[in-house]
């Protein structure tokens, strides 16, 4: 298979579930695209036209990315719609880790049954459930939950400052229904009173990853004072909600929240240090290393799919560090994102993570070599300008795609991102020896946490000092994705201007 096809088929499948993800598609359209990829594969067969039969493949690509996305469409229970705005009880199993939030505690629940006054009947149907903050479930519990049955809204971004969701006039309609919807969840069971009624089958790995991720937050608990051992989590565990609604509003602002969800990149500037201590070894040693570290990361995650997720696409752009060939990170990445979209089609459209990984791996592989020939005034001691050309790059790819979602643009982020991240493979080192020590050292504990104190103290003082700059965001308002298209087209365009003008890759 040659590259072009390769690339055929996974810009046409992505197509496909691009176009069915936002307009409805019968089977009578499906089958004309399919009768138009099959004449035009017969006349290339006919014509030997090398470019027509790539198309005629990058159309019945086209064509499986229509069915995938039309199988996958939910569909919602009769039964269940008729209650909702009702208080009901349903009765199935805790299906993710509990998603503990300031206010209360958000359970993804496969449910199996409803209960009536004098009837039971059997459904299968994904609600979210919103529970108070001591409620005692674990993942892999059977439930019983009692609450009020809804249907998920949309709504606007909420401003920072503002009391909820839907006051800030800027910005994107977020369509949290589909944002549900990925994780195959339809409606919301909200002031829901939840009792564990038995035990679920549970995956034995998942089961023992979580519980890593658990003891392990637990000693970065005992080794650590708030909000530092909140940050810890975030920046080491990818558990970001421990840092409290405020300081997370902070960090968004100032551009630093990437490192508080444990991105790609964050675990990008992670191997990128470990490379460095190891720099003086054989290439693919130093792969083999950056592989294990990813890997790391997403186990004490409790395998969170949005790490996975992350630890993949770190890989994907230590591929094309270790060979010298940005075009095999690429072709990974392509292949990679095809996989994740065929498994989970809705992740497309509707999974901003997924999107910024995507980009930000992409500016990792093509933008950041760039960069690092523009800063050649920089040191490479500590791999600062590894970090710099890296944060550039990604920040580079990423921005029309967080114009589009957030519609605000942070103007310190830059210098926030250099300061920061200069510090975080120390803070992310010595934060791991914290939450690992912190759960049998007792007394000792805080002593063995003070260095990750240090660093994580100078982590959250840049981002409180970039957040109280005047004017540290401003709002560019709310755009179609036509321009979000038209100004990635520029950006190809100017990397295609560098490859034709002499820049070897």
């Amino acid at each position: 298979m040659s590259h072009w096809h390769l690339w055929a088929i996974v810009c046409g499948f992505l197509l496909g579930v691009f176009v069915h993800s936002l307009v409805s598609v019968d089977w009578y359209e499906i089958s004309f695209v399919l009768v138009l990829a099959l004449s035009l594969a017969a006349y290339s067969w006919v014509t030997r036209a090398q470019k027509v039969a790539v198309l005629s493949v990058a159309f019945l690509a086209a064509v499986g990315g229509l069915i995938r996305m039309h199988e996958a469409v939910l569909v919602t229970e009769p039964i269940v719609d008729t209650e909702v705005q009702e208080k009901v009880v349903l009765e199935g199993y805790i299906f993710e880790e509990p998603d503990n939030r300031e206010s209360n505690i958000r359970l993804s629940m496969h449910a199996e049954r409803i209960i009536f006054k004098d009837a039971t009947s059997t459904i299968s149907a994904g609600v979210l459930v919103v529970a108070p903050l001591l409620t005692d479930i674990q993942y892999g519990d059977h439930v019983r939950a009692e609450g009020t049955l809804r249907l998920p809204r949309s709504f606007l971004p909420a401003a920072r400052g503002t009391a909820q969701a839907g006051e800030l006039g800027e910005g994107r309609e977020f369509n949290y229904p589909m944002y549900l919807a990925k994780d195959g969840m339809l409606y919301e069971l909200a002031f829901a009173q939840v009792e564990k009624i038995g035990e679920a089958q549970k995956n034995p790995f998942k089961t023992g990853a979580i519980w890593i991720k658990q003891q392990y937050l637990y000693g970065l608990g005992m080794a650590l004072p708030e909000p530092h051992a909140g940050l810890a989590g975030g920046i080491t565990a990818g558990d970001k909600r421990a840092l409290g609604g405020e300081m997370t509003d902070i960090f968004r602002t100032v551009g630093l929240i990437h490192i508080v969800v444990l991105s790609g990149y964050n675990i990008m500037v992670v191997i990128g240090f470990v490379e460095w201590l190891f720099r003086r070894t054989h290439r693919y040693v130093r792969f083999s290393l950056g592989v294990g570290v990813a890997v790391f990361f997403a186990l004490i995650t409790g395998l969170a799919s949005s790490s996975v997720r992350a630890a993949s696409m770190a890989v994907i752009a230590t591929v094309g560090k270790a060979t010298g060939r940005v075009y095999l990170a690429s072709r990974a990445l392509a292949v990679v994102a095809f996989g994740m979209v065929l498994w989970n089609p809705y992740i497309l459209v509707y999974d901003p993570g997924f999107q910024l990984s995507v980009i930000a791996t992409l500016g990792l592989i093509f933008f950041s070599p760039i960069v690092a020939t523009w800063l050649g005034f920089l040191t490479e001691k500590f791999g600062f300008r590894e970090v710099a050309a890296s944060t550039i790059g990604t920040q580079i790819a990423v921005l029309p795609l967080l114009l589009y979602q957030n519609g605000t643009f942070s103007l310190v982020s830059l210098p926030a991102n250099l300061l920061a991240l200069i510090v975080v493979p120390w803070a992310m080192l010595a934060s791991f020896i914290a939450g690992v020590f912190g759960i049998v050292a007792g007394p000792l504990a805080p002593v063995i946490g003070f260095p990750a104190y240090l660093l994580l103290s100078y982590i959250l003082f840049i981002a409180e000092w970039a957040a109280k700059i005047p004017f540290a965001t401003i709002t560019v308002g709310s755009f179609n994705v036509w321009l979000l298209a038209l100004l990635y087209i520029v950006l190809g365009a100017v990397l295609w201007w560098k490859k034709t003008n002499g820049n070897n890759w």
